[in-house]
């Protein structure tokens, strides 16, 4: 009997995932754990396997459409199962007659349908530089929605007309192209993410500045030594850790039965990548050496640009780090990741004059922004805990002690 694999629940909270590529091909044999397909979720790529064996008999989504948590996206079969079968699994009527095609003026350039078309972003981008009208495209997809394997067969079989030469009009003015880029699920979730935060989580922020050139000078003295290169921002990771050693009761998050006190520090690291910002966690981060830190963050920074990081490595973490300091930034506020309490927003060292024991200096100063869910910490608590922070970043050795 043809089996449907529905779109996997592959990350917590996710509403869908889209296709972002396939790994097997219609009248492909698979068993349990063959890899199926790379599934793009809010913020990693997932490889999802087969649960059950059998043959490909189709693939519902295709490459960069977009279905929700228990929506088919392939159909597994036996050896002597046909179409017709899979139509069955999929609660799709047979076909049986081809409609007649409509004539050119009706497929082409028609007026828009008044009704609901359901299809896929790609497929209405598509569609429209092909200038054609969806209303006369029967889906197959999920609750009659169409699918790029739909629009190619309609453009096969209604081969557009060449459109004749425009006449240039001196008079017009020139008009500015655009184009649109439909959403990813990674942008999607960022969007809905950062509004549900500032719109329900009472933000306040405090800031620091820091004199890290003590901090430079040692990560020096280690980078001469250590059999992995340590940045600036290994030694923030661990002065954060060290300042919830120091101020412990600054380590909750809310919840609307209580406060949630950790024990360990699990640090989310924001890191750019080309669809969007992702923040995997580096765990137990009070327990690591500068090294390990340095070796772990470099590792899944790397990964989550290339879109292969795991469900698990995105997944909780107690507090986030946000540095923009190597593109020149120096001071910026950052919006709270949820269910988290807080997020540090790391700017540029750069050199400027202070004040040392009623004396001008020069000193490079780096500039820290903390953001605050006002729910859980109040100001004092905060304060106290940026302090401790700064006295960590700004005395390096005692983290490394």
């Amino acid at each position: 009997m043809a089996t449907v694999v529905r779109m996997p629940s592959v990350l917590a909270g996710a509403t869908e995932a889209a296709i972002a590529s396939w790994l097997v091909a219609p009248g492909d044999t698979v068993t349990v754990g063959t890899p199926l397909a790379e599934l793009e979720t809010e913020k990693a790529l997932v490889e999802y396997a087969a649960e059950e064996a059998g043959v490909v008999g189709r693939l519902v989504l295709a490459v960069g459409d977009a279905g929700g948590i228990g929506d088919p996206i392939a159909v597994l079969v036996s050896p002597a199962e046909t179409d017709a079968d899979i139509d069955a699994a999929l609660g799709q009527p047979p076909a049986v007659v081809t409609p007649a095609a409509p004539p050119p003026s009706a497929v082409f350039a028609a007026p828009a349908s008044n009704g609901r078309i359901f299809a896929s972003p790609l497929v209405r981008k598509v569609a429209g530089e092909k200038g054609v009208d969806l209303a006369a495209i029967t889906g197959t997809g999920p609750n009659g929605r169409i699918v790029r394997r739909d629009l190619e067969r309609f453009l096969a079989a209604h081969p557009a007309a060449p459109a004749p030469a425009p006449v240039p009009s001196p008079a017009a003015a020139p008009v500015a192209s655009t184009r649109l880029i439909p959403h990813t699920p990674m942008r999607r979730a960022i969007a809905r993410r950062l509004t549900e935060s500032k719109a329900t989580v009472p933000h306040f922020y405090l800031t620091t500045e820091c004199v890290v050139d003590d901090l430079l000078a040692l990560r020096g003295q280690v980078n001469e030594a250590s059999p992995v290169k340590v940045s600036v921002n290994d030694f923030v990771i661990m002065a954060v850790a060290a300042a919830f050693g120091d101020v412990p009761e600054a380590n909750v998050t809310w919840s609307d039965e209580g406060l949630i006190a950790h024990d360990g520090v699990d640090i989310s690291i924001a890191v750019a990548t080309d669809g969007g910002l992702v923040t995997p966690v580096l765990r137990s981060v009070d327990g690591k050496r500068l090294s390990g830190i340095a070796r772990e963050a470099q590792d899944l920074a790397a990964r989550a640009r290339g879109k292969r990081l795991h469900a698990h490595e995105i997944e909780g973490g107690t507090f986030s780090i946000s540095n923009l300091g190597m593109y020149g930034t120096l001071e910026f506020s950052a919006i709270i990741n949820p269910p988290q309490s807080g997020i540090l927003a790391v700017g540029a060292a750069r050199q400027q004059p202070v004040v040392i024991d009623g004396s001008l200096a020069a000193a490079t100063v780096m500039r820290c922004t903390l953001s605050v869910d006002h729910r859980a910490i109040d100001g004092a608590l905060a304060a106290r805990w940026l302090a401790a922070f700064t006295t960590r970043l700004q005395h390096p050795l005692t983290t490394l002690i």
